[in-house]
């Protein structure tokens, strides 16, 4: 972990990441959620709030086609539309699940997958193991010596995910650990890389460096940045951890 933290500090921010513009709404929602004060209705109302744009601000990155549709006045318009594979969100569980209402109040029919990865609990960080019996079995054509999480508790995910665009949604983002993890069950699973959207309300730089250098085309979207973390690896200033993060839905 003390490796992670100091790999990239100093450096700039990936391209690869896209920040929700900071408009004086987000600001005062960010205000609220952050406040340690803010009841828990109040936090879950404004952190749905956030990931309502948040999944609004990621779709604008799918490929999109020209189109030329008829008004009811008879008249034409042109406009986009969603030209490639489906949409698939798979959430890490189990905080990266109370996004999964906004993604469906903006996704028609939207298909959804889960992955829960153990945690060390001596070290804080995901293990990796060989794929353990009873877990989902890796798609044909994948290294039979790729790792995915080891006491895997549960992996859901839906058939010929390969060619799908994936939104992986996890509700904080600290060292980019987990997110990794999961990014790497997906590979595993023939989902291409620069089809990988992860999603996330509030992320540390260290976590977003990590990210980027382990996967170079993921593409990172996030409502905030915050640019620490401490010693325990909680983002400061943060939202808060555990409970408090998981408790939106």
């Amino acid at each position: 972990r003390a490796a992670l933290a100091s790999a990239h500090q100093g450096q700039p921010l990936p391209k690869t990441l896209s920040v929700l513009e900071s408009t004086p709404q987000v600001r005062g929602m960010h205000t609220i959620i952050r406040n340690k004060d803010t009841t828990r209705d109040e936090f879950i109302f404004y952190s749905k709030r956030l990931m309502r744009l948040l999944i609004e601000h990621a779709l604008s990155f799918l490929p999109l086609k020209s189109v030329t549709v008829e008004t009811p006045q008879g008249t034409t318009y042109e406009g986009k539309r969603f030209h490639r594979q489906r949409i698939t969100g798979v959430s890490i569980l189990r905080a990266g699940e109370t996004m999964e209402q906004a993604l469906t109040a903006v996704c028609k029919d939207i298909r959804l997958g889960k992955i829960l990865i153990q945690t060390n609990l001596d070290t804080g960080e995901p293990e990796v193991s060989p794929a353990a019996p009873g877990t989902q079995p890796r798609s044909a054509g994948t290294s039979p010596t790729a790792l995915v999480p080891s006491q895997l508790h549960y992996l859901r995910l839906p058939k010929e995910i390969s060619e799908d665009y994936v939104i992986l949604m996890d509700s904080t983002v600290s060292t980019g650990a987990a997110a990794m993890m999961a990014v790497r069950v997906l590979l595993d699973h023939d989902v291409q890389e620069d089809r990988i959207f992860l999603l996330s309300l509030l992320m540390a730089e260290m976590g977003v460096h990590s990210v980027a250098y382990a996967f170079p085309r993921v593409r990172i979207i996030t409502t905030a940045v915050d640019k620490r973390v401490n010693e325990e690896f909680h983002i400061i200033p943060g939202i808060g951890e555990g409970t408090r993060a998981c408790h939106t839905s």
